[in-house]
């Protein structure tokens, strides 16, 4: 979309008024267009969806996803209020949306994180808003039907992470593919797709979640091992002293058990240690490679770990921490 197009649309649907009048793209991530609008003293965002991804593969989503961020943020409004944006306005047919603009003491968690700064609570407060939200869409039939969004998911996560990894990494096609397949078929509360820290914004007491566009209603284990596959890789990413970002893996999986209540004797940990040996492998050889990491040997330390793992997965997040401690200690220098 270009400026003025955008521009125009704004003004067609009163959102902006007069020559007082700025944008300006902001850094995201690989799948939309982030504007900033100011607009006098006021400020807001606009997102749009690409068609193209912006990696080095080819990467093509269906720009519908849009419309389905849209819906999750109004379904999470009502669960977690005050940890989502307030849509400005929203229209599904428009490929794009309005929303709040966030400043003032909201941090990135992934900017924090790889500053090096550990902090528990965060870990607490991100795995708890999760929990809330799993729990309160679990067997839902209302998101059971607005969320049957299983293509743009396998679009956006199982192919291009599971399957993509399946197909670089012949030795573990077996257990990726299976792995899909499972995922794929279970359907059991509202999935964010990609609740990592670089789409939580942060600050002491309080947590938003940003960027929903791969929500689907199936297996509440990913968003749980998508968080905590980013955490053991910041403590891979600060390897010389890593047990502040360990410990996140710990507080932040506790805190997510604790909100799901009786719903976390589900099997759920198993299928989160699983999960997240998949993902691991998924960001060295997936189609969205971590790029903080790399170094050629951190990269063959993850895939070599999810060799050793994966046929026979820990059953426990803690077993699976300390198998990951454990291979840290013998990591030579970076």
């Amino acid at each position: 979309m270009q400026a003025d197009d955008l521009i125009a649309e704004l003004r067609v649907k009163g959102l902006v008024a007069g020559d007082d009048l700025r944008l300006t793209v902001l850094a995201g991530g690989v799948s939309s267009e982030i504007f900033l609008v100011e607009n006098g003293a006021r400020r807001f965002v606009v997102k749009r969806a690409l068609a193209r991804l912006r990696v080095k593969d080819e990467w093509f989503a269906d720009v519908a996803r849009n419309r389905v961020e849209q819906e999750w943020i109004g379904y999470a409004a009502h669960v977690v209020p005050g940890a989502v944006p307030r849509l400005l306005y929203a229209d599904g047919s428009r490929g794009w949306f309005a929303m709040e603009f966030f400043g003032g003491d909201l941090r990135n968690w992934k900017t924090e994180l790889l500053a090096g700064r550990a902090e528990p609570a965060t870990a607490r407060l991100a795995g708890a808003t999760l929990g809330r939200l799993h729990t309160a869409s679990w067997d839902d039939p209302v998101a059971r039907e607005r969320f049957a969004t299983l293509k743009n998911f396998t679009d956006l996560r199982i192919a291009p992470y599971l399957r993509k990894a399946a197909e670089r990494v012949p030795a573990l096609r077996g257990p990726l593919e299976q792995e899909a397949a499972r995922l794929a078929a279970t359907a059991l509360a509202l999935v964010h797709g990609d609740y990592s820290p670089k789409n939580l914004l942060v600050a002491p007491g309080r947590l938003v979640v940003l960027d929903a566009e791969t929500a689907w209603f199936g297996d509440p284990a990913f968003d749980a091992a998508f968080l905590l596959t980013h955490l053991y890789l910041k403590a891979l990413r600060h390897a010389a002293a890593p047990e502040p970002f360990l410990a996140l893996v710990g507080e932040a999986w506790g805190a997510y058990v604790g909100a799901l209540r009786h719903r976390a004797e589900t099997g759920i940990e198993g299928r989160t240690t699983r999960l997240t040996l998949c993902l691991l492998l998924a960001r060295v050889h997936g189609k969205s490679p971590v790029e903080y990491l790399p170094e050629p040997e951190r990269r063959q330390f993850i895939t070599d770990f999810v060799h050793r793992h994966l046929p026979r997965p820990p059953a426990t997040i803690s077993a699976l921490s300390a198998a990951w401690r454990e291979g840290l200690a013998h990591l030579p220098p970076a």
